[in-house]
């Protein structure tokens, strides 16, 4: 299967975002933590606030690591810390043309959705907040599902074209 230049190229551009704004998240959360007074660029008003938001419960282990692990569990890391390590991944997986990477890259896609959507809801009707951050990266994140999904459909071409025909009787 070849994967199309573009694809690489978007994919590329898609985690460069994703882990840049990931490690934003990861510095405004420890400076937050450091120093109450601090104020982040994302902190716009009251109802718009990324610092209260990677601050609050959720924002470590999706707010579910420690209720079940503990608060001092290893899983129990920023949210920011799981985008940095997704963004990796899709990107170190984009470069290999196998269906086994094709296949780990949609299922961790449809993931990283899972937690977008769980994440979303959390923002805007329990904390009733916006963060312009957070927002971002989910749509990152759907753009990288479509893409993920375009690569299997390549997968699929690639499969009719190199697997033999199989006569029917």
């Amino acid at each position: 299967m070849a994967v199309a230049g573009w694809e690489r190229g978007a994919r590329l551009a898609l985690c460069t975002v994703g882990l840049a704004l990931s490690v934003y998240a990861f510095h405004v959360e420890t400076s937050k933590e450091r120093d109450a007074s601090y104020r982040a660029m994302c902190d716009i008003s009251s109802a718009v606030s990324c610092s209260r938001v990677f601050t609050s419960r959720w924002g470590r282990g999706f707010g579910l690591v420690a209720d079940f692990l503990g608060h001092h569990s290893l899983l129990n890391q920023p949210n920011s810390i799981f985008g940095i390590a997704f963004y990796i991944l899709q990107v170190l997986l984009g470069f290999s043309n196998s269906g086994l990477a094709a296949f780990a890259l949609l299922g961790s896609s449809l993931v990283s959705i899972a937690g977008s959507l769980y994440l979303a809801y959390i923002l805007f009707f329990v904390l009733h907040d916006f963060c312009v951050v957070c927002v971002s990266t989910y749509l990152l994140n759907i753009a990288l599902l479509f893409l993920n999904y375009k690569r299997l459909g390549y997968l699929n071409q690639a499969w009719q074209i190199h697997m033999p025909k199989v006569k029917r009787q």
